[in-house]
């Protein structure tokens, strides 16, 4: 069940750039941990609850927006606050689609995803600065589970299938810059290396541990805890190496098993909007 996902390196998903000075990480870090950030919950259908956002560069100059667009970003009020943040990204002079802070706080998900695909076909990147992190907070893409360590600039390409979660806390912080492709980029970029530090290759599931989890889900679901049943499953992304939409079919194929067409067909939806599958 699902579909598989498209082949290519690892390093093709996500890498490290550049290392920076630790005493500057401390400084971008101070100022993410205090500053007076509209933090804003965004994209539910994505996550768990649990996953904040505020922005420094969008459209509007308002750091409450958080809706992705393409545009020439503009420093909000916020970055204002920061000025070690916003030396650092206009010394890295690139051309800012959005940058904004991420947190996830303890026992929060980013479920399976792609992203960019409303966006136009410009070609852009997505850059990581983890300024807040701890061990149990990692990222899985392409079956493999790479936690990002702080200290450096991470290049992740978000059109690959991947979800994000922190198991135990404390809050993981990012700082995350959508750019545009330019010489600037280019050169921050430069060649990616063969391998990523931090990675590790999740087991595959068999057929045989797939049906005992889904007949787990079934006895939460008969209990009444229906959405504990969904989160278990949905949980088994990070986990295990799956074919890409695996989780989503699965409880698709539970409330099939509940007699409960409608939210079959609503989690089926959401598969083919979260990986942004042609219907």
């Amino acid at each position: 069940m699902g579909d598989h996902p498209p082949t290519g390196a690892l390093s093709d998903q996500i890498a490290q750039l550049v290392r920076l000075e630790p005493a500057r990480v401390e400084r971008l870090r101070h100022e993410a941990l205090t500053a007076p950030a509209p933090w804003k919950a965004e994209y539910g259908d994505y996550q768990s609850g649990g996953w904040w956002t505020t922005s420094l560069m969008n459209a509007s100059g308002q750091a409450a927006d958080v809706t992705i667009t393409d545009c020439a970003a503009k420093p909000t009020a916020l970055l204002e606050q920061m000025p070690a943040t916003a030396e650092l990204l206009a010394e890295l002079g690139l051309s800012y689609m959005w940058v904004r802070l991420a947190r996830l706080e303890a026992n929060a998900f980013l479920w399976e995803h792609r992203d960019y695909d409303e966006l136009t076909h410009a070609e852009r990147h997505r850059l990581h600065i983890p300024l807040h992190t701890n061990s149990s907070a990692f990222l899985v893409t392409g079956g493999t589970k790479v936690h990002m360590s702080g200290g450096q600039i991470w290049r992740l390409t978000p059109t690959f299938a991947h979800g994000v979660c922190n198991l135990l806390g404390p809050d993981r912080i990012h700082l995350i810059a959508d750019v545009y492709a330019d010489d600037a980029y280019r050169n921050l970029a430069g060649p990616a290396e063969p391998e990523t530090p931090d990675a590790e290759v999740l087991p595959e599931a068999s057929q045989t541990v797939l049906a005992d989890r889904l007949a787990a889900a079934r006895r939460l679901a008969d209990l009444g805890y229906i959405e504990a049943a969904e989160r278990l499953l949905l949980r088994l992304f990070y986990s295990f190496a799956l074919p890409e939409g695996t989780t989503y079919d699965l409880i698709a194929e539970l409330h099939t098993c509940l007699g409960d067409t409608e939210s079959s067909t609503r989690w089926a939806q959401a598969k083919t909007k979260l990986l942004a599958l042609t219907a």
